[in-house]
């Protein structure tokens, strides 16, 4: 059966792609942009591993998952996500591979991770 099973797509997704900041002062205080609202996908979340590291000094916890939804043209590894499936911004995950065509492009897979300071948050 070709294509990707409508029952599996139950998560609702905000796609958004980076916008530079070009003024003298604006290095590395871009912000994002809105490409596509509402489109429904599905995330599965990795299995637990080894899932910290230390970047500059700092404990960071990662969390990978693979997200599919039908087939789009306009989507970059440069663009982010952010789950709204409870009606709020919820998970915000970064583009870690992708997009990997599924079959004759019924479908997207990306790999992702969302970040969050390791340890207590008090």
């Amino acid at each position: 059966m070709p294509g990707l099973p409508a029952g599996e797509m139950d998560r609702l997704i905000r796609i958004e792609r980076p916008i530079a900041d070009n003024s003298l002062d604006g290095a590395g205080s871009g912000s994002w942009e809105k490409v596509a609202e509402d489109v429904w996908c599905s995330i599965q979340d990795a299995l637990p591993s080894r899932g910290e590291k230390l970047a500059g000094g700092i404990n960071i916890a990662t969390r990978p998952a693979r997200v599919r939804m039908y087939f789009r043209d306009d989507l970059t590894s440069a663009m982010r996500f952010i789950e709204t499936t409870d009606g709020a911004d919820g998970r915000v995950m970064q583009i870690v591979s992708g997009p990997a065509t599924i079959g004759r492009r019924d479908g997207l897979e990306f790999m992702v991770e969302d970040y969050s300071l390791a340890g207590n948050a008090a």
